[in-house]
Parts: structure tokens; sequence; C-alpha cells
């Protein structure tokens, strides 16, 4: 059963910065990423990174969002920088080996104007 622990969720001002951490149990996954949820709205893609360390993210955090991971550790980080009340949202770790996907329970972040 893989676990999934996610941590460094808070309250911040606008331009303020925080640090998402999710550390998984069991083998290394072969790509390690954040979602979030904004009330009302579906779930989407922030940014992924692949074992090797690729990186793909979504268009309104590039330049702002950084996701990093740690083989070692089984951890994914996201460092959030600049940010902005629209970030606001639950933010998911997810993790995937060929044919499962994971997910956390999720963390918040509130982002005030």
């Amino acid at each position: 059963q893989v676990q999934l622990v996610e941590s460094g969720g808070g309250l911040v001002q606008a331009g303020g910065s925080l640090r998402l951490s999710c550390t998984a149990s069991g083998s290394i996954f072969s790509i390690m990423g954040w979602y979030r949820q904004a009330p009302g709205e579906q779930r989407e893609l922030v940014a992924l990174i692949t074992a090797r360390g690729g990186t793909s993210y979504a268009n309104s955090v590039k330049g702002r969002f950084t996701i990093s991971r740690d083989n070692a550790k089984n951890t994914v980080y996201l460092q959030m920088n600049s940010l902005k009340p629209d970030d606001t949202a639950v933010y998911y770790c997810n993790v995937q080996v060929p044919g499962m996907t994971y997910w956390g329970k999720g963390t918040l972040v509130t982002v005030s104007a």
C-alpha cells in the first residue's frame, strides 16, 4: 500500500513563498508531481518531474514555481514563489508507476491579497 505524506501548506500573503513536500512509501516512482483544485474548479496539473529530472509546468506557474525530487528519500518538492491569490487551492501530491496512480490527501494553500 503506497502512502503519501504531504506537508508545507498554509497561509501566506501575496508575493510570499511556500515549499510543499511529499514523501512516498514504496518503490521509486517514474513520475511525481503536484496538482491543485480551487473551490468550484476542476483539479489541474501544476508541475511534474520524471525520475530522470525532466519537468513540466502549467503555464500559470512557469517562472514562479520549481519542482524537484530526491530519489533517495522518495520525496518531491514544490517551491512556490511570488504567490498570487489565484494560487489558492488544495494541492495534491501525485505519484505514478506504469499502470498505477496514487494521490495524497491534499494540503491547503491560501494566498491573501
